[in-house]
């Protein structure tokens, strides 16, 4: 066994290490407002799961910029208060990937997209229409990160659900189950890799 000592690494290894072990990761693909510049922005993050469902909270831990500052995606959540959390699938990979694109903060993702947005239900940030499953959400709290030498390097944001959204094809409403094989979510691997859903099975869990 490799004996690895983060404190000995540069953060670059560490990065790797983690986003390729740590596998797969679900992704939050998050709309937000930008109340400055007047426009929607829509970024994927893979630093993203449940924290609670009572109350129904998620967390996105989203990485500072190379200069400190934060995203597009904090700034505006942090601003205003709302977002729209998104599950990719199967078909909305390739335009999910262009959101990922590093644009100036006046410009939306969305327009490098053949994707159409649509007004949310309770909160003003609009979603994205196509999505099989959108999270209306309320910022719940905020956490920055600090590195040992003191410098912000990522956004934490713990966000309420609101609303769940859910397209009839992927929601049993009579048992109240999800439907994954419709659903077909898509995860995250290291580098530019995604993994789409395998084999599926259950295991009885012990009483």
């Amino acid at each position: 066994m490799y004996n690895l000592d983060p404190l000995e690494l540069d953060a670059k290894l560490v990065y790797k290490l983690m986003t390729g072990t740590i596998v797969p990761r679900p992704i939050a693909w998050v709309t937000s407002w930008s109340n400055e510049h007047n426009v929607v922005n829509a970024a994927p993050f893979s630093y993203f799961n449940m924290v609670s469902s009572d109350p129904p909270l998620i967390a996105i831990s989203v990485a500072r910029r190379p200069d400190g500052q934060m995203k597009d995606t904090s700034r505006n959540v942090t601003d205003h208060q709302e977002l729209v959390v998104h599950i990719c699938d199967e078909t909305l990979v390739e335009e999910m990937n262009r959101t990922a694109a590093m644009l100036s903060p006046e410009e939306s993702e969305i327009d490098l997209t053949k994707l159409t947005l649509v007004d949310s239900d309770v909160v003003k940030v609009p979603a994205i229409a196509e999505a099989k499953v959108r999270f209306e959400c309320r910022l719940e709290s905020h956490l920055p990160i600090k590195s040992d030498d003191g410098k912000i390097t990522h956004d934490l944001l713990i966000a309420r659900i609101l609303r769940f959204q859910l397209a009839e094809s992927i929601y049993d409403a009579d048992h109240g189950y999800i439907l994954t094989e419709q659903l077909r979510p898509v995860a995250r691997l290291a580098g530019n890799e995604y993994a789409e859903l395998g084999r599926l099975f259950s295991i009885t869990r012990p009483v």
